[in-house]
């Protein structure tokens, strides 16, 4: 009776232990399969998190970086006419120095680049076409000395009724007649810039910039009217587009123009005028634009971006096609914010000559990034990895 307890008491703790190891089992069968599901479900009922869109950065790092901006205004690709042009010094901007006289350079003052002022000596000519200027006018002022002195004499003599009024006229004329050939004689060597011991001509600059051009060689003999220098103001200078027969009947002197640096920057201009006729040679009308700006080289090949007043108020929005990045397989621009940039989501339509339309997403007045903007596509998704 003994045995048969204790074989059914070992049965029951047998069962309890089987039972407890199937329960832990399924628990943790259960555990396992519940892990993935809890999160997920939290997930869903929080919503998903919009990713970070801004990019901060100082003034002074986008400088580094080179990224560049452009304000956007109104109108689309058919209110545009993009046109190759060169920069050029404006007429009062380059002056050419050529010698007043024939005769050898003694001195040279100025060198190829030097920087120099309106009037400044760049060399000096020893001539003897010189020496004749000074010697005409020391005549022709002691000529005038000398028919001053006679007038002076003849008024006296009238005055005592001594000589007759007609000689005193006659003194007159010729006091008048030495007197303008004096003044004459000054002139030309004012002109000619005669040096004060009257041995040679002083080359000087008209107008204030830097040399670009020297042709002049200590020692050398030249002819009177050969160019010695040239120098350029490089503040004084225009912008010479070449437009085609049609596109010059659409713009006109007043409408705004866009100057696009091979470095990316843009400059903003004017149209100035537009030539009435087209060139015998490239049957094409030229557009001179103004833009003031230290950047711009005389010779310097550029691109411009003229905008017809006529077609400026039509709708529609283009930047340069570098300014729209893929984002998360969305089309953005990067719009200037006061801490930075920050991704604006856009419609792009037509493209041509590198620029892009954009439908919708910007408006006219805002700051984009234009050169560089991957570099803040870069950052964003940077960003977004550190996040994860």
């Amino acid at each position: 009776m003994i045995l048969q307890d204790k074989r059914l008491a070992g049965s029951i703790a047998a069962a309890i232990l089987v039972a407890a190891a199937s329960g832990f089992s399924v628990a943790r069968c259960t555990s396992d399969a519940a892990e993935p599901v809890a999160p997920k479900a939290n997930a869903d009922a929080a919503g998903k998190t919009p990713a970070n869109d801004a990019v901060e950065m100082t003034a002074a790092a986008i400088h580094e970086a080179g990224i560049t901006t452009q304000t956007i205004a109104a109108g689309g690709l058919a209110a545009e006419i993009v046109a190759h042009a060169t920069v050029t010094a404006a007429p009062n901007g380059e002056a050419l120095v050529t010698a007043r006289a024939s005769g050898a350079v003694t001195r040279v003052f100025k060198r190829l680049g030097d920087q120099v002022r309106a009037g400044e000596p760049l060399a000096i000519i020893e001539s003897r076409e010189a020496a004749q200027i000074a010697a005409d006018g020391a005549t022709a002022a002691a000529r005038a000395s000398l028919a001053a002195r006679g007038v002076a004499r003849e008024r006296y003599l009238y005055g005592q009724k001594v000589s007759a009024r007609v000689d005193l006229e006659r003194a007159e004329a010729e006091a008048a007649v030495a007197n303008a050939e004096a003044r004459r004689a000054r002139v030309s060597a004012g002109a000619a810039n005669v040096t004060r011991d009257g041995r040679g001509v002083i080359v000087s600059s008209p107008i204030s910039g830097r040399i670009t051009v020297q042709q002049v060689s200590l020692g050398a003999f030249v002819q009177a009217d050969t160019e010695l220098f040239r120098v350029a103001d490089p503040r004084l200078i225009q912008i010479e587009a070449a437009l085609g027969a049609i596109d010059a009947q659409r713009i006109a002197a007043g409408d705004a123009a866009v100057i696009e640096l091979p470095d990316g920057r843009t400059i903003a201009a004017r149209v100035r005028a537009v030539t009435p006729t087209l060139s015998g040679e490239t049957r094409a009308a030229t557009a001179v634009i103004d833009a003031a700006d230290g950047a711009l080289q005389p010779g310097q090949s550029v691109q411009v971006r003229l905008k017809p007043a006529a077609a400026g108020q039509a709708g529609g929005i283009v930047v340069p096609e570098s300014a729209v990045q893929s984002l998360e397989g969305r089309d953005v621009v990067f719009v200037r914010s006061a801490n930075g940039f920050r991704a604006r989501p856009v419609t792009t339509g037509r493209r041509s000559a590198g620029r892009i339309e954009i439908l919708s997403g910007l408006a006219a007045g805002q700051v984009i990034a234009t050169g560089e903007a991957f570099l803040l596509k870069a950052e964003l998704a940077k960003g977004a990895g550190e996040e994860d």
